[in-house]
């Protein structure tokens, strides 16, 4: 038997789930909840796909949309209301839910090889958007975003709407935002008598302070590990009035404000920072030096604040306050970014169900409920209402707003191979953090930066 293309192989989860379905009229929310056999989920056999795209498949117009969508929070809200969006469409939603390993390791098999087995997809724009979009894998949706004025495409932030558009043509829809904000203990700031710094060299300062009059506890604690630190390090970069590839598209990782960006990040966890501290940190390392008391201040990514409020989790929930990045010689500019976007796939020949979908996971009433569970969203909106900010700490909110405002929209190289690029402009970042030379190491990886650009242009 000839087989001309594979079609994934689906699984349902062995056990029934409970999906709330939320139909709202006016002011009035009504829900309703019933039971479903479950999530299909995409199974990977042997560490090799069982799915392969390639060649056609699917009417135009399907009723059967194809969504697929990474394990999220955010994802969790969405399926618990696929079926108001079903019994509003008339449409029949095919789920795939896949971690984010899983769901590259599909896309690279599935959108290399043309399939149209895939309608809407949800993806990392800063992470993986300019291959997609390069590749042609992303539909442009740049008449779609601007066809329903009461969608109202103007309402989402600049920076993620900037970090989803590809060569002026809008190729996403942002659905989960974070900014870079500090976090900070209100009691050791108490006791030393200290305010909540405004600026990295008063940031510096507290931090040397505090770690003085309590030995135990470090000033300064953030992310460390090569890569993992590249995203929190762009923050104080942009700060700085550095960043990582000028106007021209060269490397800028070797200019004096990069090199003062880079000296500073690792003078502080090298000076201020926990004893013996690793070099491979990503958040959660060090969240828990923070959640468990072992640091005054912490720069992290808003979105995980909860981690260090929910005193089931954390020594210091009560004592967690939240400001905005300090500002720098070029002001306070951290990243302000979608983490998680959604597109409809090129090759899809459901194109404009799949764009009802993405009208509707990303609409206002949606998004508010989402943000309202805890995920942050990208619409000014939302974050105007009360609704919106009532479950956040309100020192946290006016941080998120100040971040918004002023925020870049990208926290890593726009490049292809962002995983390489991150750990060539790292290697500076270590460098500091274990007190090394850090212009010497600026300028090497400055140059191999180079060379990775000339290499992605050819």
């Amino acid at each position: 038997m000839a087989i001309s293309r594979c079609k994934p192989i689906i699984y349902s989860w062995p056990r029934l789930l409970r999906v709330s379905s939320t139909k709202r009229t006016g002011a009035t929310v009504q829900r309703k909840t019933m039971r479903v056999a479950g999530l299909a989920v995409t199974a990977l056999l042997g560490g090799t796909l069982a799915a392969c795209g390639g060649g056609g498949g699917g009417d135009e117009a399907s009723d059967t949309l194809r969504v697929t969508l990474a394990n999220h929070v955010w994802t969790d809200t969405i399926i618990e209301a696929i079926p108001e969006f079903e019994e509003e469409t008339g449409l029949t939603v095919e789920l795939t839910q896949l971690g984010e390993d899983q769901l590259s390791a599909q896309y690279n098999v599935q959108l290399n090889a043309g399939t149209d087995e895939i309608d809407v997809m949800m993806y990392r724009p800063l992470q993986e958007g300019k291959l997609f979009a390069q590749n042609g894998y992303l539909a442009d949706l740049t008449e779609r975003v601007e066809s329903n004025p009461e969608w109202e495409w103007s309402d989402f932030q600049s920076g993620p709407v900037d970090s989803t558009t590809f060569e002026d043509k809008v190729v996403g829809v942002p659905t989960i935002t974070e900014r870079e904000v500090l976090y900070y203990r209100t009691d050791l700031l108490e006791a030393a008598g200290l305010e909540v710094p405004e600026t990295l060299e008063e940031l510096e300062a507290a931090a040397k302070q505090i770690s003085e009059e309590n030995p135990d506890v470090a000033g300064f604690v953030a992310r460390t590990g090569k890569s993992p630190a590249v995203t929190q390090f762009s923050s104080f970069l942009y700060s700085f009035g550095g960043d990582f590839i000028d106007e021209e598209g060269n490397s800028a990782i070797a200019s004096p404000e990069a090199k003062e960006a880079y000296d500073y990040y690792g003078r502080m966890i090298n000076e201020y920072g926990p004893e013996n501290v690793s070099t491979d940190m990503s958040w959660p390392e060090a969240m828990a030096i923070f959640t468990q008391g072992g640091a005054a201040f912490y720069t992290e990514a808003d979105s995980l604040y909860q981690n260090a409020t929910d005193p089931a989790n954390s020594q210091v929930a009560e004592n967690v306050g939240f400001a905005p990045l300090p500002a720098g010689p070029a002001g306070s500019k951290p990243y302000n970014v979608p983490s998680w976007g959604l597109g409809i796939n090129e090759a899809s020949k459901n194109q404009d169900n799949a764009w009802k979908f993405l009208e509707w996971a990303t609409s206002k009433e949606m998004v508010l409920e989402i943000q309202q569970a805890g995920v942050p969203g990208p619409r000014t909106s939302v974050w105007a209402d009360p609704e919106g900010t009532a479950t956040y700490p309100e020192d946290l909110v006016a941080a998120i707003e100040a971040s918004a405002e002023n925020g870049v929209g990208y926290d890593r190289p726009l490049v292809i191979n962002v995983a390489e690029a991150r750990e060539v402009v790292g290697d500076p970042i270590v460098i500091g953090i274990t007190g090394g030379d850090v212009d010497a190491a600026a300028d090497a990886a400055s140059e191999s930066f180079q060379a990775f650009l000339d290499d992605e242009r050819e």
